[in-house]
């Protein structure tokens, strides 16, 4: 939990911002083979031949060959002026103008007591159907986010800078019929469904747990059969064929 504030034109709002993310991957230790020993991490400092403790570890930039410029966490914290410590809204936009792929971490915005302010606020982006754009410090980073009105509850996303967003190139693209389009299109309206993150499953974090629950029995694993899928190289008897198996 992280206590800030957002600054909208002269109002100031207290919040709290929680990552709402978690990872549901199954964690697993690395072991020594042979005797089944946790493996230990050790910072070692090859030049003063010892083990080196968190508290005596600054970061450096490489500038040239061996050569560092150091900063310490006081000076990271000095970069960051007081503005940049809450979140200062620069403007609002409709969502639909920000592409997805800039969309990074989500937040939860909260309050810690009953604020008009705040209640204010989430009720103006419900009427202009706008999404706030601002700008804030996380951590050590600098990011531009937005904030927008979700089931009456605040969400904060971080946002890519277009200079980490790298599409390469595509290649040109390749002919095709107007049948093939249509059937193309026909496939996909015949495949249309209802967004329902709730029913959407991780199966492979199932399938480790379904395996991780046979050993422990003292079962053996068996590998599980491939799909029996079909190579169809030409793309209108696909297509035909795919509309026949959802129909």
């Amino acid at each position: 939990m992280k206590k800030t504030s957002i600054s909208f034109g002269l109002v100031n709002i207290p919040v709290e911002i929680n990552p709402i993310i978690k990872n549901n991957d199954i964690a697993f230790n690395q072991l020594h083979k042979k005797c089944l020993s946790r493996i230990r991490y050790v910072k070692y400092c090859p030049h003063c031949k010892k083990e080196v403790k968190q508290t005596d570890i600054i970061r450096g930039y490489e500038y040239k060959n061996d050569q560092y410029v150091t900063l310490t966490n006081e000076e990271f914290n000095n970069l960051k002026s007081e503005d940049e410590k809450i979140i200062e809204i620069i403007g609002f936009v409709n969502l639909s103008e920000i592409d997805p792929i800039y969309f990074e971490k989500s937040y939860i915005i909260r309050t810690s007591t009953k604020s008009k302010a705040f209640s204010l606020f989430k009720e103006a982006l419900l009427k202009t159907k706008k999404v706030a754009l601002a700008k804030t410090v996380i951590g050590t980073k600098f990011y531009y986010v937005t904030i927008r009105l979700m089931d009456n509850s605040l969400i904060m996303n971080n946002l890519y800078f277009d200079e980490e967003v790298v599409i390469p190139d595509e290649v040109a693209d390749a002919k095709f019929t107007k049948k093939e389009l249509d059937l193309a299109v026909q496939l996909i309206n015949s495949l249309k469904v209802k967004f329902k993150p709730e029913e959407y499953v991780d199966e492979y974090q199932e399938k480790i747990k379904e395996v991780l629950k046979q050993k422990e029995e003292g079962k053996a694993v068996k590998k599980p059969k491939a799909k029996n899928t079909k190579n169809i190289k030409d793309l209108m008897t696909a297509l035909e064929l795919s509309l026949k198996n959802v129909s």
